[in-house]
């Protein structure tokens, strides 16, 4: 497989195939696949504590923008990804980038 669909993918089963990819021998060596692992599990986190902020604030209204917002997001990431296009976002980006 090579490394624009590694990397599509692992955005595809948010931080499962991410850490799948990350263990997996011919991928975890490659800087890309790396990248986009770590950048979707950071990505992943991120909505989680963004999902527990708006549920603490009583802003249950805007749980469907968020999920709308993650949804455009998550489908862009894998489909730049696929088109070896690197996208990094503001501050996971460079987390990840870090990691890689």
């Amino acid at each position: 497989m090579s490394d624009n669909v590694a990397g599509a993918l692992c955005y595809f089963g948010w931080f499962v195939t991410a850490i799948i990819f990350l263990v997996l021998a011919p991928y975890n060596q490659s800087k890309t696949v790396r990248f986009h692992a770590f950048q979707s599990i950071f990505l992943f986190a991120a909505w989680i504590v963004c999902s527990i902020a708006i549920t603490i604030m009583h802003l249950y209204l805007l749980h469907p923008v968020l999920w709308l917002a993650m949804l455009v997001l998550w489908l862009y990431m894998m489909y730049s990804a696929f088109n070896n296009k690197k996208v990094k976002l503001p501050v996971i980006g460079d987390l990840a980038e870090k990691q890689a």
